[in-house]
């Protein structure tokens, strides 16, 4: 496992992002661990935080792209940090895009989106918190493309939960790139969290010790996609 992926997996569980327990998900599933990419607040945090997508962002898509597209909410402080932190690891100049929920009708700035404006020929890599279910992408993909000549180079989420999306079969990640025919990847997957954690000690102490590592096996008896 490459470093930043260990290292990313140690800052989530210091920053209280992700848990291990009984947790009730949006989808109504029963989960022994969640993730919760909101609780990263601070400065530190989010610095550190831009970093992780830069660097994962550059293992697997390289420096051929303009812009960070960002979808509302979520996804506007994480394409302005990512940018940020872009510039400083990398030296490339990299812009910044979100759209809006509601349309600006007023200012220089009226209109859907935030940031720099789309522009023919942009080479565009989107990112989010965590795996999609597709829902966004629903909304966001036809209104980058609407906005200009773009290629969408791929999406990047923090973590795959590797379960499966609405179609009951593949991981939602699949899904997407199967639907919009772009690529899709995360930081790190649950896989490599279980690699990382399981009876190994991280911040003093084991989170993942052999009842949770049966917990989290069953969850993927039901909920994991195919490969």
């Amino acid at each position: 496992m490459e470093q930043y992926k260990s290292d990313f997996i140690d800052f989530m569980v210091e920053s209280n992002v992700l848990k291990f327990g009984d947790f009730t998900l949006k989808s109504g599933r029963k989960s022994p661990f969640f993730m919760n990419a909101g609780g990263y607040v601070t400065g530190s945090q989010l610095k550190r935080l831009g970093e992780f997508y830069a660097k994962a962002i550059h293992d697997k898509y390289g420096d051929d792209f303009d812009v960070l597209f960002g979808p509302a909410y979520k996804g506007i402080p994480l394409s302005v940090v990512t940018a940020i932190a872009y510039s400083e690891l990398y030296g490339k100049e990299i812009r910044y895009c979100s759209d809006r929920k509601e349309e600006k009708d007023h200012g220089a700035d009226k209109g859907s989106f935030l940031g720099s404006k789309l522009q023919d020929g942009d080479r565009v890599v989107m990112i989010e918190d965590v795996t999609t279910s597709g829902k966004s992408m629903e909304e966001t993909v036809p209104k980058v493309r609407g906005a200009a000549d773009v290629t969408i180079v791929g999406l990047m989420v923090s973590l795959d939960r590797m379960e499966v999306g609405k179609g009951g079969e593949k991981c939602a990640l699949d899904e997407v790139k199967d639907l919009y025919g772009f690529e899709t990847n995360a930081i790190v997957t649950m896989a490599e969290v279980v690699e990382r954690l399981y009876n190994k000690e991280c911040q003093g102490r084991i989170l993942i010790d052999d009842t949770l590592k049966e917990a989290i096996d069953a969850y993927y008896e039901q909920y994991g996609a195919r490969k």
